[in-house]
């Protein structure tokens, strides 16, 4: 298979997803978007592949939405936009087979969200995670409203969604919200090493065991929590502020 803006590769059970846009920090546009949904279906529908691994390429693993193409969208384009990014996260969040995020470097806005979405985390320790969406008058989405505070508590999920601050790889697992953090070097191999383990074990097995942790977790109740999503992050980006907040943004990243 041949895509524009992943690398996807298959070998001894284990498909790895590689977000490929290193000059842009693998921003998610819309054709990352419908590629890399091309290789989850594929992945979905191979009986030899049992383990997911997703990362990115060069310093990032996604500093999320692409706001070049964001700015330009009017609102129902934006609605569109989000309904598509949430069922993507649906069928991540979903997906039958283990997966996990190797998170190599900037993991931003939906980038973050793509990793919450996996079931294991493993993180380069230098790794920057965050939710910058308060300062750009935008709003979380993916299920992250839930997701973070499953993983770390709603006190500091609080704290990081409202100071929109980013952590690095150490902090982000000393608060649990990574399984793992290891030198940037060895972060793959950490990553291989733990979906070697996995694909060792019953495909069956897993598909069961994982089906049954999300009913524990209440799957019903992130529906409603999801739809909301969409509403609060259309409710932000249609206000003034929205594109005041960005152009600030920009300029902040152009200064030295």
């Amino acid at each position: 298979m041949d895509f524009e803006c992943i690398i996807y590769e298959k070998e001894e059970g284990i498909a790895t997803i590689k977000l490929n846009r290193p000059k842009v920090l693998n921003a998610m546009n819309k054709q990352l978007w419908l590629d890399f949904q091309v290789a989850l279906e594929d992945v979905k529908n191979d009986p030899e592949v049992k383990v997911l691994i997703i990362t990115g390429e060069g310093r990032a693993f996604s500093t999320g939405a692409d706001l070049k193409e964001s700015k330009n969208r009017n609102l129902e384009e934006y609605r569109e936009y989000l309904v598509e990014l949430q069922e993507t996260s649906r069928k991540i969040i979903r997906f039958e087979k283990p997966t996990i995020a190797a998170i190599n470097g900037y993991a931003l806005g939906s980038g973050y969200e793509l990793a919450l979405a996996c079931d294991i985390r493993i993180c380069a320790e230098e790794a920057q995670i965050g939710s910058p969406e308060a300062k750009v008058t935008s709003s979380v989405t993916g299920g992250a409203m839930r997701l973070i505070q499953d993983l770390i508590g709603p006190g500091k999920s609080k704290e990081l969604l409202f100071t929109a601050e980013y952590i690095d790889g150490k902090e982000a697992e000393r608060i649990g919200l990574v399984n793992k953090a290891v030198s940037h070097d060895r972060l793959m191999d950490e990553a291989k090493g733990m979906a070697k383990k996995i694909a060792s074990n019953s495909a069956f097995s897993l598909k069961m065991i994982k089906k049954g942790l999300h009913m524990a977790q209440g799957e019903a109740s992130l529906e409603a929590l999801m739809d909301y999503e969409i509403e609060a992050c259309l409710a932000c980006v249609s206000t003034k502020e929205r594109q005041e907040s960005l152009k600030d943004f920009e300029e902040r990243k152009r200064t030295p």
